[in-house]
């Protein structure tokens, strides 16, 4: 105890503050990796969604490459598909390289799967590389390639079997990819292994449905002594089979025939339609030689006795000797009109009555139109896939046809309808069928005796 006048003896307080100090830091450090976890963790879930939305095979394979570069940090990036004997690379897709950086490779051929590539390729397990050059199966860098050091590997599989490698290297803080790094990719490595096996399907479905349509459209004939050309570009959505055919002939009366329709629908029945509709308007223009708002008619009463045909749009048109040149002879059965472009590259659409589509109304009165064709004139017939846009008017869709086609009629036939179809003012959504024949530059012989 303390005696008289002395101080009263404190007691002995620890002192908390350091350890408190140490466990604040410690749980701010922890709060930072937690939400750094969850921003990655978002972002591979952004990631994912992002590139499941993709039905380009090589859009896929290089958004998975730049997604894994933002995902680590890594400054470079790429992904390489193994060829068919998986032993090597087939293809290599590269992200975050330089201008220059490129121009000094643009000579070297991409790796085929050496050095530490091959080692990934032969061990397909996660590797972490915090040297490359130090490591056993480096085989060095080719002239012009960046002096890298580090590197992250991960294995992408489809179907069970090794479909190709992302690589990633240097991140950009300077630092070696660590585990966090490799549990990121692999977890993106196995959504894009769906997304790829995806991609394939997609495409498969889509070329089998365009290989099945084709088989459907006829080989043009020799049209001489006029030129003939058409393509047909289907709607990207896979398995979407189209109702859209062109068609040309030669008549006995030494008249040619064309034909453009377009069955509404995609699916099998549009397409079986297409070509029922196709194959009767062959026979009847054969057997009747009468005008086309007449084989229009006979092909309406006709499918609509013996078939379930579905609305259709068409154009029957004959291009007949007159003089001085030729004569388009045509019908609609509410198809769109022919755009006809002069021999000075002028466009005029052949406006006219267009008819009711087949399959509406067989008792309606289908009226015929003609109008003269110079030689050198070409006449384009085509399907409402080539123009319209919901953004804009059918109206507008005509006007920048017609742009396109002035701008490009000195094209051989071919080329100009392949033309139209690659910079076509639709949306893109829908199928499209183009035909176009051109009158050779001299009159011809015979004349109209009307």
């Amino acid at each position: 105890m303390a005696g008289a006048g002395e101080e009263p003896e404190q007691p002995c307080v620890p002192d908390f503050e350091p350890r408190l100090d140490d466990h604040v830091e410690q749980i701010a450090a922890q709060l930072r990796e937690l939400a750094t976890a969850k921003e990655r963790l978002q972002g591979l879930l952004e990631a994912v969604l992002a590139i499941s939305q993709e039905t380009d095979l090589y859009a896929v394979l290089h958004r998975v490459v730049t997604t894994a570069m933002d995902l680590v940090g890594a400054r470079y990036g790429a992904l390489g598909v193994l060829d068919e004997s998986g032993e090597q690379l087939s293809q290599f897709i590269t992200a975050g390289l330089s201008a220059s950086e490129r121009a000094d490779l643009a000579d070297i051929e991409f790796p085929r799967g050496l050095g530490v590539l091959g080692h990934l390729i032969r061990n397909p397990e996660p590797l972490l590389v915090d040297d490359i050059p130090s490591h056993p199966a480096s085989a060095g860098f080719p002239p012009g390639h960046p002096r890298l050091r580090t590197l992250l590997g991960v294995a992408i599989s489809v179907r069970g079997q090794i479909y190709g490698d992302i690589y990633l290297s240097e991140r950009r803080d300077g630092q070696a990819f660590d585990h966090d790094d490799e549990d990121i990719v692999v977890a993106l490595a196995g959504a894009a292994g769906i997304t790829i096996e995806n991609v394939r399907l997609f495409e498969h479905l889509r070329d089998s449905a365009e290989h099945f349509q084709r088989l459907l459209l006829p080989t043009l004939p020799d049209l001489h002594p006029f030129t003939g050309a058409a393509t047909y570009r289907p709607a990207p959505t896979p398995g979407r089979l189209g109702g859209d055919w062109y068609d040309a002939l030669w008549l006995p009366e030494d008249t040619c025939a064309v034909i453009i329709g377009d069955v509404v629908g995609h699916d099998l029945r549009a397409a079986a339609a297409m070509a029922q509709a196709r194959s009767m308007l062959r026979a009847l223009l054969y057997d009747r030689l009468t005008p086309p708002s007449s084989v229009l008619h006979q092909l309406d009463r006709t499918l609509h006795a013996i078939t379930d045909l579905p609305v259709t749009t068409a154009c029957l048109a004959r291009i007949e000797p007159a003089d001085g040149g030729w004569r388009l002879h045509w019908s609609s059965a509410g198809h769109l009109p022919p755009l006809l472009i002069s021999p000075d590259r002028q466009a005029e659409y052949l406006h006219a009555e267009p008819g009711l589509p087949l399959a509406v109304n067989t008792a309606q009165h289908r009226p015929d139109h003609t109008h003269p064709l110079p030689p050198g004139a070409t006449v384009v017939f085509y399907t409402d896939g080539l123009i319209e846009d919901p953004a804009r008017t059918v109206d507008e869709g005509l006007a920048e046809l017609a742009h396109l086609a002035t701008a490009h009629a000195d094209l051989p036939l071919q080329d100009f309808v392949d033309t139209l179809a690659d910079h076509h003012p639709s949306d893109g959504h829908d199928d499209m069928a183009i035909f176009a024949l051109r009158t050779p530059r001299s009159a011809p012989r015979t004349t109209d005796s009307e």
